[in-house]
C-alpha cells in the first residue's frame, strides 16, 4: 500500500519544511550560517507566546514543557555562565563577552531552542522525514555535476557570500564550494553543503536515520542511497562506523524488553567473556587501521587533544577559557580542542561546560531509551541522539547545530510524547495512531475541541 502524501498543514510545518527544502538555495546564497538561528528563533518565541498565553486562539497554547528540554535549557544557559566567568577571569574585555554571546546564541543555545520547539508546536516527525528524503533527492541530483566540477577543475572555491559581514566561526561557513582537495594526500573531497567534508556525512548520518523510519519505501530508499554517496565522497571514516552502528544499535535498544533480545543478549555475553581475548584483538586491530587510514588527520588531532587537555589542567580548569585560540604551525594553526567536542568545552568552557554537555546527553538518552521500546518517533530520535553522541568524539557540536537542527526537532517531538509500559502495552495496546507512533495535526481554527489531541503525547 502505497504512504499518504505529506503536506504541511501547520504554519510551523511549513516553516520548517520548506526551510529543508531550500537548503540548497540558501547554500548558494551564503546563507545556511544564517537561517537556522533566525528560524530557531522566530519559532521559539512564537512557542514562548502561546505558552503564556499570548495566542490569537486560547486553544493554540501548548501543554506543560516537558522534563527533558528544562534540562537542555538549564544545561546550556549554564554554558554561558561558563562562557561569562572565562571572561571575567581572563579580563577578555565586553567586545570579545557579545561577540562570544552571540556565538552561543547562534551555537550551543540551537540544542535547547529546537527540542523546545519540537516539543511546544504542532509539528509532526513526518514532515522532517520526508523534507529531509526530498533535500537527498536534490543532492543525487547534484552529485553529477560536483563530479564534473573536479574533473573540469573548476576553481575551489566558487565564491564567498558577502553576508559574511554577519560574523561567524570562520569564511568556511559561507563558501560555495563545489570540491575541494585533501591538503594532506591529495584526495578529491566533497563537502556539499557543509563547512567541510566529514560535517557533511555528520548530517548525512543523520538523515540516515530519518530514512529508516519513512514511511515511503521510494523516499527511504533515496534517504539511504544519499547518505552512503554522501559518507564515501566525503571520505569519512566515522561516518562509515556510524552507519552500521546505529543500525545495530537500534536493533538492540529498541527491543530491550523483548524475550528474544534478552536471550540473544545473555547468549552473546556468554561468547563475550569466553572470546575476550580475540575481540580485544579485533578492536585494538580495527582501532589501528581506523587511524591509519588518514594518519597526517590521526596525528593533528591527536596533537590538539593533547594540547587542550594540558591547558585546560594547567590554566582554566573550572571555566576554561572562554574564547577558542589558535594551535600551532605543529597542527596546521587549526583551533584548539576542534574536531572533539568533549575536549573543546573542557578548553573553552571547563568542567562546567562539560558536565552542561554530558548530563543533557545522558538524561535524553536514557529517557528516548525508556520510550523506544512502544515508540516508533522515539526510536527515530534514540537514533539521532546515538549519531550524536557518536559525533561528539569527532566534530564540535557547536558549530554545526546550524546543519543538524531537523534531527533536534525530532528529538523534542518525542520529549512531549507519553510514556507507554512496553511490557503492559502487549496486553492492552493502545490505539493504533498512538502505537506507531503518529500524530495527526488539526486545523485548531476549525476544530478547537480537538486542539488538545495535537499534543496527546
Amino acid at each position: 500500500m502505497a504512504a499518504p502524501i505529506l503536506r504541511p498543514e501547520t504554519r510551523e510545518e511549513s516553516i520548517i519544511y520548506y526551510t529543508i527544502l531550500w537548503t540548497w538555495g540558501f547554500w548558494a546564497l551564503g546563507a545556511l550560517y544564517i537561517v537556522a538561528p533566525v528560524v530557531g528563533w522566530y519559532l521559539a518565541f512564537v512557542a514562548l507566546a502561546r505558552y503564556v498565553g499570548v495566542s490569537s486562539h486560547p486553544c493554540d497554547r501548548p501543554p506543560s514543557v516537558p522534563l527533558g528540554v528544562v534540562v537542555w535549557w538549564v544545561s546550556m544557559a549554564a554554558m554561558l555562565f561558563a562562557l561569562v566567568a572565562a571572561h571575567i577571569n581572563f579580563e577578555l574585555g565586553f567586545g570579545s563577552l557579545l561577540k562570544s554571546s552571540i556565538g552561543w546564541a547562534k551555537g550551543w543555545a540551537l540544542m535547547a531552542v529546537f527540542p523546545w520547539i519540537g516539543a511546544m508546536l504542532p509539528i509532526r516527525a513526518e514532515i522532517v522525514y520526508r523534507a529531509t528524503n526530498k533535500l537527498a533527492l536534490q543532492t543525487l541530483a547534484l552529485t553529477p555535476v560536483f563530479i564534473g566540477a573536479a574533473l573540469a577543475h573548476l576553481p575551489h572555491p566558487l565564491y564567498t557570500s558577502p553576508l559574511q559581514i554577519v560574523g561567524g566561526p570562520g569564511p568556511e561557513f559561507f563558501r560555495v564550494e563545489l570540491y575541494s582537495i585533501d591538503e594532506t594526500n591529495g584526495n578529491l573531497r566533497w563537502s556539499f553543503f557543509a563547512p567541510w567534508s566529514p560535517a557533511a556525512a555528520f548530517i548525512a548520518n543523520i538523515s540516515f536515520v530519518f530514512a529508516l523510519y519513512d514511511r515511503s519505501r521510494f523516499w527511504k530508499w533515496v534517504g539511504v542511497a544519499s547518505c552512503i554517496v554522501i559518507s564515501v565522497l566525503s571520505q569519512s571514516r566515522l561516518a562509515l562506523v556510524a552507519i552500521p552502528g546505529v543500525v545495530v544499535l537500534l536493533t538492540i535498544l529498541c527491543n530491550l524488553t523483548r524475550p528474544l533480545m534478552l536471550g540473544a543478549a545473555s547468549l552473546l555475553s556468554t561468547l563475550g567473556f569466553l572470546l575476550a581475548t580475540p575481540i580485544l584483538s579485533l578492536v585494538e586491530d580495527f582501532s589501528q587501521k581506523f587511524t591509519q587510514a588518514r594518519a597526517a588527520s590521526s596525528r593533528v588531532r591527536a596533537i590538539l587533544r593533547s594540547i587542550a587537555l594540558q591547558r585546560w589542567e594547567s590554566e582554566a580548569p573550572i571555566f576554561g577559557h572562554g574564547v577558542v585560540e589558535r594551535g600551532p604551525h605543529l597542527v596546521e594553526h587549526m583551533p584548539i580542542g576542534s574536531h572533539h567536542s568533549w575536549y573543546g568545552l573542557l578548553f573553552v568552557k571547563g568542567i562546567v561546560g562539560f558536565m552542561a554537555l554530558a548530563i543533557p546527553l545522558a538524561w535524553t538518552m536514557l529517557e528516548l531509551l525508556a520510550k523506544a521500546q512502544a515508540d516508533r518517533v522515539a526510536r527515530c530520535a534514540l537514533g539521532v541522539m546515538i549519531i550524536i553522541t557518536f559525533y561528539t568524539f569527532g566534530e564540535n557540536l557547536e558549530i554545526l547545530s546550524y546543519l543538524f537542527w531537523p534531527g533536534l526537532i525530532v528529538i523534542g517531538v518525542a520529549m512531549r510524547r507519553r510514556f507507554f509500559n512496553p511490557l503492559r502495552r502487549r496486553f492492552n495496546p493502545p490505539p493504533a495512531d498512538q502505537a506507531e507512533g503518529r500524530e495527526f495535526v488539526e486545523d485548531l481554527e476549525h476544530v478547537p475541541e480537538k486542539c488538545e489531541a495535537v499534543f496527546r503525547s
